[in-house]
């Protein structure tokens, strides 16, 4: 992050009492910054081309010397080209943005991408031309200097088409491909909460968990949602002798009509080969 913006989110920053004395030395305390407590500032136009605002996060005390900053870049608007004693990490949160090193290609950069800049490269980024882009920068100093600024990305240079950019293919999770596309939040909860959570807890073994999953189903007369939770005690170990068997208990005790119906489901599921 920029000198400028770590001496002004200093100038802003929660004053704190002193902890317990380390070394003859007072220990920093504890602290908690509250969002919406802290400065937003304009980056100086000598070192940058475009509106680019900085909402420092952390602002280092020694003998620390990792500051960390919000920084708001809007459509177009970029840093000038500048290295880094120690480089740098970015971590994009929110809209579109551009990075180049010095001899490499420019690079579109999204949400939940992380760059990392070695020591005294040449680089610039900011947002994509028709986006807004935010990232967290996260910069070591090193003798109090954390960025040597150069000159400005030029016009020429920013219009530079992307390289094309390949992204991960992320298999869906079950919850996504089952909610999706109309309930995303009910997909997120399956995945994150009951599978993620519930399913995972070590009270249980996978195994007996989909026993008792099953027999619920059995008992509450839900075909729609057993045929899933077979598939899925056969993947957790239950054989399906042991499925067949707990119906035929189950006969006794959630009714004849349940059990016959979950018959016709498992004959169905049974047709694909035992994982």
């Amino acid at each position: 992050m920029t000198a400028t913006a770590i001496a002004a989110a200093a100038v802003g920053a929660p004053a704190s009492a002193a902890g317990p004395a380390v070394d003859g030395e007072a220990a920093p305390c504890w602290q908690i910054n509250r969002a919406g407590a802290r400065p937003v500032n304009a980056e100086p136009e000598q070192n940058f081309t475009g509106s680019v605002k900085v909402e420092m996060l952390h602002t280092p005390a020694a003998p620390e010397r990792a500051s960390a900053g919000s920084v708001s870049f809007m459509p177009g608007a970029r840093t000038a080209w500048h290295t880094h004693p120690l480089g740098q990490t970015l971590v994009v949160t929110a809209g579109v943005g551009r990075v180049q090193h010095d001899g490499g290609p420019v690079e579109e950069i999204y949400v939940g991408d992380v760059v990392h800049i070695p020591p005294h490269t040449r680089h610039w980024h900011g947002a994509a031309p028709d986006s807004a882009m935010t990232h967290i920068a996260i910069t070591e100093a090193q003798d109090g200097k954390a960025v040597e600024w150069l000159e400005k990305v030029s016009d020429a240079q920013y219009a530079v088409a992307p390289a094309a950019v390949v992204l991960a293919t992320v298999p869906q999770t079950q919850g996504q491909t089952l909610f999706g596309d109309i309930a995303p939040k009910f997909g997120h909860l399956t995945d994150e909460v009951l599978f993620g959570d519930v399913w995972s807890r070590p009270g249980l073994s996978p195994h007996d968990r989909s026993l008792i999953t099953v027999s619920a189903l059995i008992a509450m007369n839900r075909p729609d949602q057993l045929r899933g939770y077979l598939a899925r005690a056969r993947s957790n170990g239950l054989s399906d002798a042991e499925l067949i068997e707990a119906m035929t208990h189950l006969a006794f005790y959630a009714g004849w009509p349940s059990t016959v119906t979950a018959i016709g489901v498992a004959r169905e599921v049974f047709k694909t080969p035992h994982p």
